[in-house]
């Protein structure tokens, strides 16, 4: 049997199939490669924001042009970079590394880039929904502070932060300055302890009408939802926070060690 007739009988299809086949896996190597220029302009790998030639790109990376052509256009459509006639491709947008790895404030993780500001949406006492009050070990129906802050780097704004403190210690943040101020610090001031530890659950939610609108980002889009229990050192929680952040803006990193 001929080479073409075994590979049409094994896939159990035609020709039309092994075009579908090798449409796929330009597709793939597209996408590939996308993540891995992704990675490089994260990294600061083109300092002076303009990507390479696609021929060089192409040369680079063993892909054809097509190919390179493909994963720019990902990119772009992720907002990351922007293609010019005459100008090549250049970065348009920067994300900022938000570390896993340690309990630190947004503002103590970004301080390189510049001051995050917080403008304060809403604060004030609320009846702890059940699901905060149970997982700040609170009483069915006890008051606690609620807060929504939209915190911006360089005018951008990068999250929308939506949280829960026991009323004993929140009444303390009444007075103080959440728009320059970590609530982290804030904390350990009034406690007079250290934050402990936390616990956090990371996922992509879709952006609801509101949080797209305070977040100046697309209806409907995906956001990264970070669901953030902390605790003092003494094991007490004592901030629920549920953070969505613009996913253009923000990546997720951190170093695991593996424990057998």
């Amino acid at each position: 049997m001929p080479a073409a007739d075994r590979v049409r009988e094994s896939t159990g299809a035609g020709a039309t199939t092994v075009a579908a086949r090798r449409r796929r896996l330009r597709a793939d190597q597209a996408r590939q490669l996308a993540d891995l220029l992704r990675h490089q302009i994260l990294a600061g790998r083109f300092p002076d924001g303009t990507l390479p030639h696609e021929e060089s790109i192409g040369a680079d990376y063993r892909a054809s042009r097509n190919t390179v052509r493909q994963a720019l256009d990902l990119l772009r459509a992720e907002g990351l970079v922007e293609r010019r006639a005459g100008v090549g491709t250049t970065v348009c947008a920067l994300k900022y590394a938000h570390g896993l790895d340690r309990l630190m404030g947004l503002a103590e993780t970004l301080h390189e880039h510049g001051p995050v500001t917080n403008e304060v949406r809403t604060m004030g006492p609320v009846t702890a929904p059940a699901p905060v009050a149970e997982r700040l070990r609170l009483p069915p129906d006890t008051d606690v502070l609620y807060i929504e802050r939209l915190r911006r780097l360089g005018g951008l704004p990068l999250s929308l932060d939506l949280t829960y403190v026991p009323l004993d210690i929140g009444a303390g943040l009444l007075g103080a300055d959440l728009e320059n101020t970590d609530v982290f610090r804030l904390l350990e001031s009034l406690t007079g302890q250290p934050l402990g530890h936390a616990d956090i659950t990371l996922e992509a939610v879709t952006a609801d009408a509101h949080s797209a609108a305070v977040l100046q980002a697309p209806r409907g889009a995906a956001v990264l939802m970070l669901e953030r229990l902390t605790h003092l050192a003494d094991g007490r929680p004592v901030d629920l926070e549920f953070i969505r952040f613009r996913g253009d803006r923000i990546t997720m990193s951190g170093r695991l060690p593996r424990a057998l």
